[in-house]
């Protein structure tokens, strides 16, 4: 039993401690690579302002950019792993895509500039490279760093499922592609200085609008994914690979309603699911278990919200939609019979309410549910109600020995029917003024369940007519094979 309770603290006490070690790695590599930027950058503004590259520059404008979506996304995940509260119920995780927001109208303006300075550059024809070597060299370092950042938030972004982290990722990987191309545009830019090649010599502002082009690009990709997450907009195979899975449970009759949004790293996902209103509150809460289970498959650890609605199935009998209106109204129906009524049905049934209530109330009620019978089931003509008390309080028997006689009269009863084998723990109990009988039958492994009703029910009748002062009879039937005599 102690294992069984201190099971689930010590797997909380892992997943809280995992987690820790998750918010301690993003926030590390994401200091580390905001570091890395602002050494990158400082180098390349100083490299292009000394050569005067105009390629240089625009990727020292590109590298602090990578600054400050680097700084921003330090301060996100920060925030973002902060646990939810009372104002954001959600958590805090949106934070990571709100910084990646920012970081789309950074990269934006500085295509734009970027653009505007290289196409003026070729039409006034200004070359301005006055060296290469230094500006090669510190390209070449950049694509190392820029390397080693990629590969490392990536890492991370993946263990992590960091949103901000693997944009960043993404990021320094086209980092690297758009300082080739400026490296690429330095050696001709010098190649057509050095052999004299007049059209090499726009080379280094043609490769600055490429780079334009591709960060105008990459702001593109980035923020039609931020914009998506934003609005809580759900990919169509995430919703349908979801809905799948959960449509294979067994018991879950439809998806009525299935809404999915995402925040960071973390998921979100309410159904409404139709299941059968005959399923009791327990089985109910299997299926619950079960259908989170499945979304959780395509969504790990996504936060599972579930409705479930009761719904009327093909396969209900008579007595099954009679049972569901008792448990629409919450009571207690037991002995149900139906029988044919001219061109309808006759039902019978038997209903328990609380002992104390009036016959008034009581009656009132019972009817209410009678018509709710006939109105849940047109073909039936008559609906017989045999009203009885549930106790309400718990009574404490008086316990007596085995009382002889009515014990003897019981085994007189029971040897008038052959069907009985055999009568075992009779027990006689009194309370208040009151008795109480109990014992086990044992019957004919084979004898179906409607002869095992009828032949109790014929010995409870002889019984309480030979014993009258007998209130209540309690006969357990057990089969020969398995039976507690032994």
């Amino acid at each position: 039993m102690s294992a069984q309770l201190t099971a689930p603290g010590a797997a909380e006490k892992a997943r809280q401690l995992a987690s820790r070690q998750a918010s301690h790695d993003k926030a590390a590599v994401a200091m580390l690579s905001a570091l890395a930027a602002l050494v990158v950058t400082l180098l390349k503004l100083t490299t292009g302002l000394l050569s005067g590259s105009l390629g240089v520059l625009s990727d020292a404008a590109h590298s602090g950019l990578d600054l400050v979506g680097a700084g921003l996304t330090y301060m996100s995940v920060q925030i973002a792993d902060k646990p939810a509260d009372e104002d954001h119920p959600y958590g805090h995780a949106k934070v990571e895509n709100l910084s990646a927001f920012v970081e789309v109208f950074l990269m934006l303006a500085s295509s734009v500039w970027i653009g505007a300075e290289a196409i003026e550059r070729m039409l006034r024809h200004k070359t301005g490279v006055r060296d290469v070597g230094w500006p090669m060299a510190v390209l070449l370092l950049s694509i190392g760093v820029d390397l080693w950042r990629s590969r490392s938030l990536k890492a991370v972004a993946l263990r992590t499922k960091s949103a901000a982290l693997e944009a960043d990722a993404a990021h320094f990987s086209s980092d690297i592609w758009a300082s080739a191309a400026v490296l690429l545009g330095l050696a001709l830019s010098w190649g057509g200085i050095r052999f004299h090649v007049p059209s090499l010599r726009y080379a280094d502002s043609v490769t600055a609008l490429l780079v334009s082009l591709m960060i105008l690009l990459f702001a593109w990709n980035v923020g039609r994914r931020t914009v998506s997450t934003l609005v809580d907009a759900t990919p169509r195979d995430t919703r349908r690979h979801v809905l799948h899975e959960v449509r294979q449970v067994d018991g879950v009759l439809a998806v009525d309603q299935a809404r999915m949004r995402s925040a960071g790293g973390s998921h979100f996902a309410d159904l409404t699911l139709s299941m059968s209103r005959q399923l009791t509150f327990q089985r109910t809460e299997q299926l619950v278990k079960e259908a989170t289970a499945a979304v959780q498959r395509v969504l790990p650890d996504a936060d599972v919200v579930i409705r479930t609605v009761p719904r009327e199935t093909q396969t209900e009998s008579i007595f099954d939609r009679v049972r569901a209106v008792a448990l629409r109204n919450n009571v207690v129906l037991h002995d149900v019979s139906v029988q044919t009524y001219g061109e309808g049905f006759r039902i019978e049934q038997h209903i328990e309410v609380d002992e104390d209530l009036p016959l008034l109330q009581a009656h009132s009620f019972v009817r209410r549910i009678e018509d709710e019978i006939c109105t849940e089931l047109p073909r039936v003509l008559s609906v017989l109600t045999h009203i009885e008390s549930e106790p309400a309080t718990i009574e404490k028997p008086e316990m007596r020995a085995q009382d002889v006689a009515m014990e003897e009269q019981l085994r007189h009863a029971a040897a008038l029917l052959p069907e009985i084998l055999d009568v075992h723990e009779v027990v006689v109990r009194r309370m208040g003024d009151r008795f109480q009988l109990s014992c086990h039958c044992t019957m004919p492994d084979n004898l179906a369940m409607h002869r095992v009703h009828q032949v109790m029910t014929v010995l409870e009748d002889r019984f309480k007519s030979d014993c009258p002062e007998v209130d209540r009879v309690l006969i357990h039937p057990e089969p020969v094979t398995d039976n507690h005599h032994h």
